[in-house]
């Protein structure tokens, strides 16, 4: 068997699970974020009652209205934060981080551990040898709360396979970026992907993570990166959490096989209306944008504001661009307090924002009118989905946001004089 499968059959209590088999497995994380929470407890209350079954194993973040704007909004997160503690659950209130990053660097997500949640990017645990999959509001409400459980078929696994060395200025965002262009959006449907080869071998963690993050634009139903020594250094520097159960393919499992040579990527953009809309930096060169964002479920990490603040360094934003930078944590932003990094980008033009999810869906910040654009690190770019259904949202990694935002148009980063 391989990862995912030896994780499923012994969260079934089977000895052997393969693709088609349904099971009904222990769930050892359920992760909400504040829209989320407040629809799953409203089912759960009306519809189903009695107590959660294991109220340790469930965890709600507030990122998304972490600053209130509206009395709604306002009413909402104190219904959750009642309901959370009536029912003792674990509750990370406003500004502590983007639910993903805030969940992981609290130690609650731990190597071969099943994790489930309602936002489409939950496969993203997958980083850290987890099965990781993104379910509706009503399964968690009807069985994961009160039973503990939920039920998933077996996916069929794809092993998608990178070598070569990108060229310098090349990231692995960019990488990830353009494999979605490769594969095609909606290409693995129902798969799990297995992300490996030397390229992802030799990454850091965080680089890492940025491609299960890739999982419901390939349509797939988890994504992973067996673990290694790397998962392994990065679990130690989390606090202590539930046991680590981590599981090893045996090697060879893979229904089928991928390979793609990155030595060729240059940065990359995804351009509206989707995320597999993707063409080099270069042919976008000059397209004006109003907003430039570092944070989201793929930004707002400590190296990417490492990477803008050199960009920027002896530079400053454009008059015309709003350089927004979140941070994905509160850790993130104590580290880059200490390194230097928030009075660097703070002295460039930078404003930054709470720990949180940014300005995805623009329920705080960065709403855009019509005729707009912005360039960020985010994980979405559908029409609408930061105001305006006329804005444009591009898709970059750091370094192409950063150089954008000093000359107020769509630059590579490594153009600038």
């Amino acid at each position: 068997m391989n990862m995912v499968e030896k994780i499923l059959a012994r969260a079934s209590g089977r000895q052997s699970v393969e693709p088609g088999d349904v099971v009904v497995a222990e769930v050892d994380l359920l992760i909400m974020h504040d829209l989320s929470g407040w629809l799953t407890s409203r089912v759960f209350d009306k519809q189903v009652g009695g107590p959660v079954r294991h109220p340790e194993r469930v965890a709600m973040v507030f990122d998304h209205h972490y600053s209130p704007p509206t009395e709604d909004a306002a009413d909402m997160l104190k219904a959750n934060r009642e309901w959370a503690r009536r029912n003792g659950i674990q509750l990370f209130d406003c500004g502590n981080g983007n639910i993903h990053h805030t969940v992981v660097r609290r130690g609650l997500v731990r190597p071969g551990a099943i994790v489930v949640g309602s936002d489409s990017h939950t496969p993203v645990h997958g980083a850290l040898g987890a099965f990781a999959a993104a379910l509706g509001n009503d399964s968690h409400a009807g069985t994961v709360l009160p039973y503990g459980k939920a039920w998933f078929r077996v996916p069929e696994t794809v092993r998608v396979e990178l070598v070569g060395t990108p060229p310098p200025g090349t990231t692995a965002r960019d990488v990830a970026l353009w494999l979605v262009g490769q594969i095609g959006e909606g290409g693995l449907i129902y798969a799990a992907v297995e992300f490996a080869g030397p390229y992802v071998k030799e990454l850091p963690f965080w680089d890492r993570w940025l491609f299960p993050l890739l999982c419901v634009d390939l349509g797939a139903k988890c994504s992973f990166v067996e673990p290694d020594e790397v998962t392994e250094e990065f679990v130690r520097s989390l606090p202590p959490g539930a046991a680590d159960r981590p599981a090893h393919s045996d090697g060879g499992e893979a229904a089928r096989v991928l390979r793609f040579d990155v030595g060729g990527v240059a940065p990359q953009v995804a351009c509206p209306p989707t995320v597999g809309n993707l063409a080099d930096v270069s042919a976008l060169a000059g397209t004006p944008v109003q907003y430039a964002e570092l944070g989201g479920h793929a930004g707002g990490r400590l190296e990417d504001f490492r990477a803008a603040a050199e960009v920027l360094q002896g530079r400053r934003v454009h008059p015309d661009v709003r350089f927004n930078v979140v941070p994905s944590s509160r850790e993130v932003f104590t580290e880059a307090v200490r390194e230097g990094l928030v009075l660097a980008l703070h002295e460039a033009g930078a404003t930054w924002f709470p720990p949180s999810t940014g300005s995805n869906q623009a329920y705080n910040m960065g709403a855009m009118a019509a005729g707009e654009s912005m360039i960020s690190t985010h994980a979405r770019n559908f029409p609408g989905r930061n105001g305006s259904a006329e804005a444009n949202m591009y898709l970059a990694a750091a370094r192409t946001v950063a150089a954008s935002a000093v000359t107020g148009t769509i630059t590579d980063a490594g153009e600038l004089a």
